[in-house]
């Protein structure tokens, strides 16, 4: 097996693999926030967000069979891009699933506030409120650098970046509502999307 075509199995390994890790807390979620809702936000922002990273998904598995990346001659001139990338997306994927995982029975897909709400602030979320965002967009930055892709990368930084930016932010206004002065002396000793920075 040569190393670029080594590259997008690896991807495609690790995808197929982050996203099972990633179902029982989503199908769990689904039922809780179905369930126990005592506040949904009307948005855009409910829909919009999740579906470009599912369209970013299905431009990633293209990737992997080469459908939308540059010619084979830049996979042998940029292999250290490609690996970096790779890296990012390994890492990024992975913890995805711990910040996913640790919200346990406060997760829910939507933008939502469920019954008996309790404010997230340890683990990941000590340092940032938002990294399953952050998580979304570094894995599927590292995916588009891995298979070189001219869909993935456009679609994350002018999509997906400022869809999930917006979402984050819808996120906060209602945990403020919610949480009231808890939520302002969290954001105080925590970082939006990168520690210690908003």
């Amino acid at each position: 097996m040569d190393t670029q075509n080594g590259i997008n199995i690896l991807v495609a390994v690790n995808l197929f693999v982050s996203m099972s890790a990633n179902f029982s807390g989503a199908k769990k979620g689904l039922k809780t926030s179905i369930a126990k809702v005592e506040e949904r936000p009307v948005s855009f922002l409910q829909k919009y967000p999740p579906n470009a990273a599912a369209f970013i998904l299905i431009l990633t598995i293209l990737g992997i069979f080469k459908i939308g990346t540059l010619p084979v001659e830049y996979e042998t001139a940029f292999p250290s891009v490609r690996i970096a990338g790779l890296i990012l997306f390994i890492i990024f994927s992975w913890v995805q699933v711990a910040a996913y995982k640790s919200m346990g029975e406060i997760y829910a897909p939507d933008v939502v506030i469920l019954k008996g709400h309790k404010l997230k602030r340890s683990g990941l979320y000590k340092f940032i409120r938002h990294p399953q965002y952050l998580s979304q967009i570094l894995s599927d930055l590292g995916a588009g650098l891995a298979l070189l892709s001219y869909f993935v990368l456009p679609a994350v930084l002018l999509i997906e970046i400022p869809l999930f930016v917006m979402r984050a932010m819808l996120e906060e206004k209602i945990l403020q509502k919610y949480f009231g002065d808890e939520f302002s002396a969290y954001k105080k000793r925590s970082g939006f999307m990168i520690p210690f920075v908003g």
